[in-house]
């Protein structure tokens, strides 16, 4: 670590924030050969911007990804991440009010703990992170926070956390499956791809290409019914049905709601309601399955532009996801 990285400021427009899900960056790190340190959002009291288990990395480089709080305290966690990769040992971090650190407040009137420590042998957590994710399974990091040690495991964290012990879970990326090649579709894919999700796109015997920004590996252009036996439907994916064909949006759906999948809907009127819940009983699907079907596709937002119409897609998405 250099002397320019210790005291160079942190960028003027926070980029850096807009960096939720860690793994690429940690994972660039290890294969680049750099250290690099965690700090976790562990205790609040009072209000926070950002909620418990909020992370940022820190690379040796001084370079920083995710934030911890709404912009106050992250250049002093970033100073002090940088300390701990000079001389390996963990800082639990107190910031707010009633805190001993005066001269940094949070505009929440709130009071945060911030727990740092250096990452070990960071290919072995980015390993551990893979592994998870290919198997699309939770895993959660414990942390001693006495000694900063830290290892994975697959049970679920408690409900509270144990004294002297942080659980952060990290959940498989939530996966988007889309049917359609319409300009709600292509919208669709656009926002889904500035949102990080595993997006998937069904056009059946469309295109040779794919449209542009969307890998070739997830795009699925044969029979529909050749391509349903393919999909990973589990209970972090949500399935949207955007065709305008009525037998396979229907065909899509029933499939979907045979899944886990969390969140299933299709593009179209309200007056259609009726006949698509028939239709679905008619192809066998199970009662208790309907609590996942949201008719039509979106929230009620006023949306008119195809770009609209993703937004409302993508909070209906995002309101109905597992916790």
């Amino acid at each position: 670590m250099t002397a320019a990285a210790q005291f160079s400021p942190l960028p003027q427009w926070p980029l850096y924030g807009l960096t939720d899900d860690l793994f690429p960056t940690l994972e660039r790190w290890s294969a680049e050969g750099k250290r690099a340190a965690l700090a976790t959002l562990v205790s609040i009291t009072g209000s926070s911007p950002r909620p418990l288990g909020s992370e940022m990395a820190i690379c040796e480089d001084g370079e920083v990804q995710g934030y911890v709080s709404g912009g106050c305290v992250e250049a002093a966690v970033r100073a002090e991440a940088l300390e701990c990769l000079k001389d390996g040992q963990p800082r639990m971090l107190d910031y707010g009010a009633g805190s001993p650190v005066l001269d940094i407040q949070l505009t929440c009137g709130g009071r945060i703990g911030i727990f740092v420590r250096a990452v070990p042998d960071l290919p072995a957590h980015v390993a551990a992170l893979r592994a998870a994710r290919e198997k699309r399974r939770p895993v959660t990091l414990l942390t001693a926070l006495d000694t900063g040690n830290m290892r994975f495991c697959e049970e679920a964290p408690p409900t509270g956390n144990e004294a002297g012990r942080f659980f952060r879970q990290y959940l498989p990326p939530l996966r988007l499956i889309l049917s359609g090649g319409d300009p709600i579709t292509l919208a669709l894919l656009s926002l889904s791809g500035l949102m990080g999700l595993e997006t998937i796109l069904l056009r059946p015997y469309g295109p040779p290409e794919p449209p542009p920004g969307l890998s070739p590996a997830r795009y699925i252009r044969g029979s529909l019914d050749a391509a349903l036996p393919t999909l990973s439907l589990d209970r972090w994916t949500a399935v949207y049905s955007l065709t305008h064909d009525a037998l396979s949006d229907l065909t899509l759906t029933a499939h979907a709601l045979k899944s886990e999948a969390f969140c299933v809907s299709i593009l179209g009127s309200r007056r259609k309601i009726p006949g698509r819940l028939e239709a679905l009983r008619a192809a066998g699907v199970p009662e208790d399955a309907f609590s996942r079907l949201h008719l039509p596709a979106g929230l009620e937002i006023g949306a008119r532009t195809p770009m609209e119409i993703a937004l409302s897609i993508l909070t209906q998405m995002i309101a109905t996801r597992p916790r």
